[in-house]
């Protein structure tokens, strides 16, 4: 006799879905967020931005997080332009290094890097061959995504495209925005929507989205770093 699935019979496909927090921290959003997943059960990682870390208060949030079994990662510290794009020499340092430095003893080990994505975008406009060096030197894991839920711009449909997006998949990295807007007022009724439609919340990374594990290449990074350096063109 054989076996019927779990989808003929009624019962959703269970996938993984790992949440990562971009862009925080913020006063008026995070603690809402780390309730939300402390009464879920939830860890996630959060991309913690060096500028707002060093304004008064905002490490604190972090330290709430990291407390609370959250891992923190370095997104940079302006969250501007790509490092692939950038024609700054001293990118790197002013990017990455000051940020880690203001994350110090928060930071997850390995230690963990996000780069800019411009919008989302996955390309060699993320790292510059002078990020990559010092990522690969100070054993970082780069940690991209394979979802997007566009929560930035979108705070009330964003839930319905998370949804779509992790269900299409083996196993989701969500890029989540603990930023105002009003798109966070939303995680629980994702985080409930989700799970009824077969997610396992985990929060380790898909291997697929950390193309440098520990300062080690897992694929090929070319396909995420700029073919030459734009500073020493300028």
């Amino acid at each position: 006799m054989q076996r019927r699935s779990a989808r003929a019979c009624g019962k959703p496909a269970v996938f993984k879905l790992t949440l990562t927090f971009d862009n925080g921290p913020e006063p008026d959003v995070t603690p809402h967020v780390l309730e939300v997943l402390q009464r879920a059960g939830i860890r996630s990682t959060f991309f913690v931005l060096g500028s707002k870390l060093a304004l008064p208060g905002r490490r604190a949030l972090a330290q709430q997080a990291r407390d609370q079994g959250h891992w923190i990662g370095n997104h940079t510290y302006s969250h501007g332009i790509s490092l692939g794009e950038s024609a700054d020499g001293d990118a790197v340092a002013k990017e990455i290094e000051r940020t880690e430095e203001l994350i110090g003893g928060l930071a997850h080990a390995p230690r963990l890097f996000r780069p800019n994505g411009g919008g989302g975008r996955l390309g060699a406009h993320l790292l510059s061959p002078r990020a990559r060096e010092h990522l690969i030197e100070q054993r970082y894991s780069v940690v991209l995504w394979n979802a997007i839920s566009e929560d930035w711009k979108d705070a009330q449909g964003w839930v319905a495209r998370a949804l779509l997006q992790c269900q299409a998949r083996p196993w989701s990295l969500m890029v989540l925005h603990d930023l105002p807007g009003g798109a966070m007022a939303h995680l629980e009724c994702f985080v409930g929507e989700a799970r009824a439609a077969g997610a396992h919340f985990v929060q380790e990374f898909p291997p697929d989205c950390v193309p440098l594990c520990g300062g080690v290449a897992t694929v090929e990074l070319a396909n995420y770093v700029a073919a030459r350096d734009l500073s020493a063109l300028a």
